[in-house]
């Protein structure tokens, strides 16, 4: 089982990688070829997916909530299941299928309403801080 809470994993290749149930908390994934990986019941809480090819990855039951997947390439993966709570999902590339499901779970403006909420003030929080 893999624990990298905020492990800097930028433009890695972990191609076929198995990460189930592994804790990747608030880790950066910016730009990393995560195809065929598995993610099941993996923490992907507040992780940055930006430009991250997963295509045909496994997310069954991993938890995405506030993770950032801007341009990411998504199409073929499974996570119906997943965690999607304040995720950016209608900014990455996906399947018709999932595209679909997760409209009808994890609405865009309830995800909008979740991100402004909690990653605008968190971040406020650390500027706070570091004063």
């Amino acid at each position: 089982q893999v624990e990298w809470p905020s492990a800097k994993l930028r433009r890695t290749i972990l191609d076929g990688s198995d990460f189930t149930e592994a804790n990747l908390s608030h880790a950066d994934l910016t730009s990393a070829s995560l195809r065929d990986a598995i993610f099941t019941k993996a923490s992907l809480d507040g992780a940055c997916l930006r430009n991250v090819d997963a295509r045909r990855a496994k997310f069954g039951l991993a938890n995405l909530q506030g993770a950032d997947v801007y341009g990411a390439d998504l199409r073929g993966i499974r996570g119906k299941y997943a965690v999607w709570r304040g995720v950016n999902w209608w900014e990455a590339k996906l399947s018709d299928s999932l595209r679909t499901s997760l409209e009808k779970r994890w609405s865009k403006e309830e995800a909008i309403r979740w991100r402004k909420k909690h990653i605008i003030s968190s971040s406020l929080d650390d500027v706070l801080e570091d004063d």
